[in-house]
C-alpha cells in the first residue's frame, strides 16, 4: 500500500513538473512576436555610432557612454545550473560580469576574479550574484602572478566546497599604432602571461577538483581567426587559446570533462575605450553584417549552455558570437 502511495506521489511530481514546464514554454512563446522590431537583431541595441570616449586602463562601468547591457534587467534563469561552483576570470564587468549574472540565476555559486582597481564594479557584481540567492566569492587580484592564480583555485574550492566549471574569461589587449614597430616586449609579455599562462596555471590547478560532467570555458575571439595588424599580440594569444582548447578537450574527455571556448566579436566592454583610439570605438562593430556590437548580455546563455548538461556531447568547440563575422 505504502508503494503504491509512494508512486502516486511520484507520477503527481512528475506531472507537475510538465505541467510546470509547459507553462514556461507557452509563456515564451506567447511573448515572442514575430512582427515586433525588438526581435531584430539589428536593431535590438544601438546600432549608431558611439561617442568618441577614452578612459585609463581597465577601464569601468559607470564611465561608458551608453552604459554596456549585462543582462542586469533581463536575464531570467531556468535552474539548469542548480548546485553548480563556478569559477570566472575577469568576473567584475563585462563578458565575464554578464556570464556571472547568468550563471546565479542559473542556480550557481559564483566566484570570480578582478583587478583591486575594479573594486567598484566587483562589489556591483557581488551583489547581483547576491541577489539570485547564490554564494559570491570576489577575489582581486593580478592573474599574470602564478601563486595568486593558485590561490584562486584553492579559496574558491575551500569556499564553496568544490569546483564544477572554470571559466577562463580574464583578457588583456592594446592596440599598437605601427603593428610590431611599436610592439614592446613589456606589452607581449603582458598579453600573453594574462591570455594564456594564467589559463594555463588555473586550469592545472583546477583538475585535482574536476570530477566528470565538470567543464571548462574559454573566452577566446574571432581574433584568434582574423588577426588585426593593431592587435598581433592578442590575435596570437587568442590563436593559442583556440589551440589549447582543442588538446585540452582530447586530454580531459578521458575524464568526463568537456572543454570548449566562446569567440566573441567586437563586444562593448570596459576593455575598449581605455585600450583603442577615440576615433576606432566611434565605429565599433558598425562592420559586423549586423551592423552594430555586441553587449555582454548576448553572450551570457552560450556560457551557460557550455557549461550546464544541456551540452553534455558538446567539447572541442568554438563557438562564435560575432554578430555574422564567420570563424573559418
Amino acid at each position: 500500500m505504502a508503494e503504491e502511495i509512494l508512486n502516486e506521489q511520484t507520477e503527481q511530481t512528475d506531472l507537475d513538473e510538465d505541467i510546470a514546464m509547459a507553462l514556461v514554454i507557452n509563456a515564451v512563446s506567447e511573448s515572442y512576436d514575430p512582427e515586433d522590431e525588438a526581435s531584430d537583431p539589428r536593431t535590438k541595441y544601438p546600432s549608431e555610432e558611439f561617442e568618441p570616449q577614452t578612459q585609463d586602463y581597465p577601464g569601468w562601468t559607470d564611465a561608458m557612454n551608453p552604459r554596456p547591457d549585462h543582462g542586469e534587467q533581463s536575464y531570467v534563469g531556468h535552474s539548469r545550473m542548480l548546485g553548480r561552483r563556478t569559477l570566472i576570470t575577469g568576473g567584475d564587468s563585462g563578458i565575464g560580469k554578464a556570464v556571472a549574472i547568468a550563471f546565479a540565476r542559473e542556480g550557481a555559486d559564483v566566484a570570480f576574479t578582478y583587478l583591486p582597481e575594479e573594486e567598484q564594479d566587483a562589489e556591483h557584481t557581488v551583489q547581483l550574484i547576491q541577489d539570485a540567492g547564490s554564494k559570491a566569492l570576489a577575489l582581486p587580484g593580478d592573474l599574470r602572478d602564478e601563486e595568486f592564480c593558485l590561490e584562486v583555485i584553492a579559496q574558491t574550492v575551500a569556499e564553496f566546497g568544490g569546483l564544477n566549471v572554470l571559466v577562463n574569461n580574464a583578457g588583456f589587449q592594446m592596440t599598437t599604432s605601427r603593428g610590431i614597430e611599436d610592439l614592446s616586449t613589456e606589452q607581449f609579455d603582458q598579453t600573453f602571461r594574462t591570455n594564456v599562462y594564467a589559463l594555463f596555471w588555473l586550469t592545472k590547478a583546477a583538475l585535482p577538483h574536476l570530477k566528470p560532467g565538470a567543464a571548462i570555458i574559454n573566452t577566446s575571439s574571432v581574433q584568434g581567426y582574423h588577426p588585426s595588424p593593431s592587435l598581433i599580440d592578442y590575435a596570437a594569444t587568442k590563436a593559442a587559446v583556440n589551440s589549447m582548447t582543442f588538446s585540452l578537450a582530447e586530454s580531459l574527455g578521458p575524464k568526463g570533462v568537456r572543454v570548449n571556448a566562446v569567440a566573441p566579436g567586437p563586444v562593448w566592454t570596459p576593455l575598449q575605450p581605455p585600450t583603442q583610439p577615440a576615433e576606432k570605438i566611434q565605429v565599433f562593430g558598425q562592420d559586423t553584417p549586423l551592423g552594430r556590437a555586441g553587449q555582454p548580455a548576448e553572450l551570457a546563455s552560450t556560457y551557460v549552455l557550455l557549461a550546464s548538461e544541456d551540452s553534455s556531447y558538446i567539447s572541442g568547440s568554438v563557438i562564435g558570437v560575432t554578430g555574422g563575422k564567420h570563424l573559418a
